[in-house]
């Protein structure tokens, strides 16, 4: 980031601080010098004015010139193609001695005297801005004739450049970079005066519509200005030579300059590129494209929020309607979206990407400003604007916690003035409390060690009292080891209900995945080198992996498989999740005199059952999965504290046997949900329990969860737990059947009698009766 002394001048106040001071408080605050540059404009060389402009008589690329230099008037002979009548110019004057070491004297050019020389920007040692020579204005400041121009602060001058981290764009501006100086040196903020008179001009609204997409995370404002004789300060071309960039155009190198300035992003456009054929109304559509990018549209794209602008929609006349756009699009958004979908970027998306000036009426302001001061343009009144909804992070940090972090005791005014100096607001703070709001321009803020971190740069570490270091051993127990410690218990759970655990690579056959309805990476995303064909794609399950392990396994002569996985997962983006499955294939029971050598194959229930041994109580509810991996009738998705955290079911027949496979069940889990909390003891009844069965006549085709819940919402207190034990049809029922259920009733003060129990069965027996229209068999 290039800076120089007299443009943050412009936007905080620097007297009695000298450019070294000024470096050293850079380097404190974090923002690292890494070169200075000094402009040292020789003596002699005076401010002077050009009254006549005549040919030379015997050259035709020379000009014979009477030049008011204050004392008296010379005669000068220029070669500069600008040089002309009126012009205020630099003048080196006799006996100068010039940055190259050349020495100004009288001299005689095609037999013409000349005492001095009209100077251009490089031979006085600037950067040269512009073809021929200076052209004065009053973007310099206040000078008078035969003034040393090495007392014009805005050319004698002292160029700063600085490094800065990735996280501190809110610095890629003057007005950034002051903000931080502000801070250090507790001095405000010069905000630029705008001069408004929209009573008296035409609104922006009879110009221009602005439709959009919602959800876009963009901010937008649009201004509109009749352009007329714009002629570009001389501080302007000076300046953006000096941070060693150009655009092609006079309104396009004021966007960068204003940019440059205040931080806000500026694109100026063709008001024609925006109208319809025969039409005056500029339509700007803002809406996603092809690639996902917020993008300002006409017939075809204008540009790319944030990113790039297209050639097609830029202004290259000198006269006519123009409209400025200021944008901000959130960094972290649009970094993420380049990520995902590279394309070409303009010389803006460096600022974009790492956080630009989300204030955008102060920078078009500044704009216009500088376009009615320095041309004969018109203003529409009014602006076109786009907001997103957004609220500064809060960070809430007393005034104990920030010495503790420091280790020094900072005064709360001083920690006060540094926060709002910098932008942060504190009227919501306390005594002892510091309730923070962090500026929008601050992305890289987002909790209390980065608060501390702002307030120790800008107090400076070398002004915080050294103490002797303590060694004390912390907390090693962090999430990462509590991750680790959930994952370890389940596989221990796993291994001791008899499942085995498989280990497989992340990756899968994609046309398995697709053969069997399961989700499959976006073609973008998918593997550029797999290292095999049948390894092609990241999986998104881990249960086509255990189907693969258990035919492997069947193969090798096992009549009974039981497999269990912990792995991570990938959905169509690429984003990682990390799931448990569970496999039971075959017999239930290995061979023994118990079974006569003939055991059972493993069922529903019993599987049911294993999975409860491993995570603990839950409840099934009727599903149906959205993959063809499950047998259309045994499949059911599990609920824990009400919320589902996976899916358990046979593997339909046919896949059974594509697999070599016999009676086979799986349950694949969401590993985030299941419980891994501190256990609390409960303090149980000392009295006895009693138990009643119900057995309620109901339709076959109404499901169990429609009776439980109605007996939860009538359930007494008394009623600990209830469970169907029993169903029973036959041809007397008909299309009904009779469903057993056990209730289990106890009390914390008493010993129920029979009228108790009789009391919450009837009450039960009513509400499933009114509700259901079913009761007693």
């Amino acid at each position: 980031m290039i800076v120089t002394r007299s443009w943050l001048n412009e936007w905080i106040d620097l007297d009695g601080i000298s450019t070294d001071d000024l470096a050293k408080t850079f380097n404190t605050i974090g923002l690292e010098v890494d070169r200075i540059h000094s402009y040292e404009i020789p003596k002699k060389i005076i401010v002077g004015k050009v009254l006549e402009c005549e040919k030379h008589p015997d050259a035709d690329k020379l000009n014979v010139c009477k030049v008011d230099i204050g004392t008296s008037i010379r005669q000068i002979v220029c070669g500069a193609s600008n040089v002309r009548e009126g012009l205020d110019v630099v003048v080196a004057t006799i006996g100068a001695v010039m940055p190259n070491d050349t020495v100004i004297k009288p001299v005689k050019l095609r037999g013409v005297e000349s005492e001095g020389m009209i100077c251009s920007a490089g031979e006085i040692g600037l950067e040269d801005c512009q073809s021929g020579i200076i052209e004065l204005d009053s973007s310099l400041g206040k000078y008078e004739l035969g003034q040393e121009v090495s007392t014009l602060a805005t050319l004698s001058d002292d160029l700063i450049e600085i490094e800065l981290t990735a996280n501190r764009g809110d610095c890629l501006s003057i007005r950034g970079v002051a903000r931080d100086l502000s801070a250090a040196y507790d001095r405000p903020i010069r905000e630029t005066n705008i001069n408004e008179d929209e009573d008296r001009r035409v609104g922006i609204g009879r110009i221009l519509s602005l439709s959009y997409e919602n959800g876009l995370d963009v901010n937008l404002r649009y201004r509109a200005v009749d352009l007329k004789d714009l002629n570009l300060p001389f501080i302007v071309k000076l300046r953006l030579a000096q941070i060693e960039d150009s655009r092609e155009t006079d309104i396009e190198s004021l966007m960068l300059y204003v940019t440059h300035s205040s931080g806000v992003i500026l694109r100026a456009y063709n008001y024609g590129f925006f109208c319809a054929e025969n039409e005056t109304m500029a339509k700007v559509e803002l809406k996603n494209d092809e690639n996902g990018y917020a993008s300002i549209m006409s017939t075809v794209k204008a540009s790319t929020v944030g990113i790039i602008q297209e050639d097609i929609s830029k202004v290259t006349y000198d006269e006519g309607t123009v409209l400025i756009e200021a944008s901000y699009i959130p960094p972290d958004i649009i970094s993420k979206r380049m990520q995902e979908s590279k394309i070409d970027s303009g010389p803006m998306y460096y600022r974009t990407s790492r956080g630009s000036e989300p204030e955008l009426n102060q920078g078009l302001d500044f704009c216009l400003n500088l376009i009615e001061s320095n041309s004969s343009s018109s203003v529409f009144g009014g602006t076109i604007e786009l907001c997103d909804s957004y609220e500064n992070k809060i960070v809430t940090i007393t005034k104990q916690e920030i010495d503790d972090i420091i280790g020094a005791k900072i005064d709360k005014i001083r920690i006060t003035k540094i926060l709002r100096n910098l932008g942060f607001g504190t009227t919501k703070s306390s005594a002892e409390n510091f309730v923070i709001s962090v500026p929008r321009f601050r992305h890289d803020i987002s909790n209390k060690q980065d608060i501390v971190e702002e307030i120790v740069r800008l107090v400076g570490i070398d002004n915080i009292p050294s103490k002797p270091f303590i060694f004390t051993e912390a907390s090693r127990l962090e999430d990462d080891y509590f991750a680790y410690k959930k994952r370890s218990v389940y596989r221990h759970k796993a291994a001791q209900s008899g499942f085995f655990e498989a280990i497989a690579f992340v990756f899968d056959e994609k046309k398995v995945l697709d053969r069997y309805g399961f989700e499959t990476l976006d073609e973008k995303l998918e593997l550029l080198n797999p290292i095999t064909n049948t390894f092609d794609t990241l999986r998104t399950t881990l249960m086509t992996g255990l189907l693969k392990a258990a035919s492997q396994n069947i193969k090798n002569g096992l009549s009974s498989v039981r497999l269990f996985e912990i792995g991570s997962v990938f959905n169509s983006k690429r984003e990682e999740s990390l799931k448990m499955s569970m496999l039971f294939s075959g017999d239930a029971h290995k061979e023994s005199l118990a079974n006569a050598g003939k055991p059972q194959k493993i069922d529903f229930a019993f599987f049911t059952q294993k999975i409860s041994d491993i995570i603990g109580e839950f409840e099934l509810r009727q599903y149906e999965t959205k993959h063809r991996l499950s047998h259309l009738y045994q499949s059911a998705e599990i609920l824990q504290k009400g919320e589902v955290i996976g899916e358990l079911f046979r593997v339909h027949p046919t896949v059974e046997d594509s697999y070599g496979l016999d009676a086979t069940f799986i349950c694949e889990l969401d590993f985030p949900k299941l419980p891994y909390e501190l256990k609390i003891a409960k303090k149980s009844s000392k009295y006895q329990a009693s138990f009643r069965d119900l057995s309620i006549i109901m339709p076959k085709e109404m499901s169990y969860e429609k009776v439980k819940n109605v007996i939860e919402t009538h359930a007494s207190e008394e009623l600990i737990r209830f469970y169907p034990v029993d169903r029973y049809s036959d041809e007397s029922l008909g299309e009904n059947m009779s469903l057993s259920i056990r209730f289990m009733l106890q009390s914390n003060d008493k010993t129920l009698e029979e009228e108790d129990i009789t009391s919450s069965m009837d009450a039960i027996l009513k509400a499933l009766g009114s509700e259901l229209g079913i009761g007693l068999r």
